[in-house]
């Protein structure tokens, strides 16, 4: 598994207007292109001295073969969407993840 990681610092007069269209639009578009099977949004709890907030979203895909095929398919049109609706309200980078070791604890209540 790849976890497609995307860390966004978001400005604060915006983030509302783009935490709705982060989780209504574009998440599912992002898993809507059948490249990734599921979606994780964090908030980094750390002060930024630029200000703003931060968010990590996690997009994992099953392997590196299918998260290239995103790169050359999807990524220059989802991008240019963001860019369009947020312009210079946000900066961001992203990075792949190789996930080496996943387990799961079921807690039982």
């Amino acid at each position: 598994m790849y976890i497609y990681n995307v860390t966004v610092n978001i400005d604060a007069s915006v983030e509302q207007e783009w935490l709705n269209w982060m989780q209504n639009t574009h998440i599912p578009e992002m898993l809507e292109t059948g490249k990734f099977f599921e979606a994780k949004m964090c908030q980094v709890m750390v002060e930024e001295d630029m200000g703003g907030v931060t968010y990590s979203i996690q997009y994992t895909s099953k392997n590196k073969e299918t998260l290239e095929k995103y790169y050359s398919e999807n990524a220059d049109e989802l991008r240019q969407k963001a860019l369009k609706s947020f312009g210079d309200k946000f900066v961001s980078f992203r990075t792949e993840l190789k996930v080496v070791n996943h387990v799961k604890n079921f807690i039982k209540s």
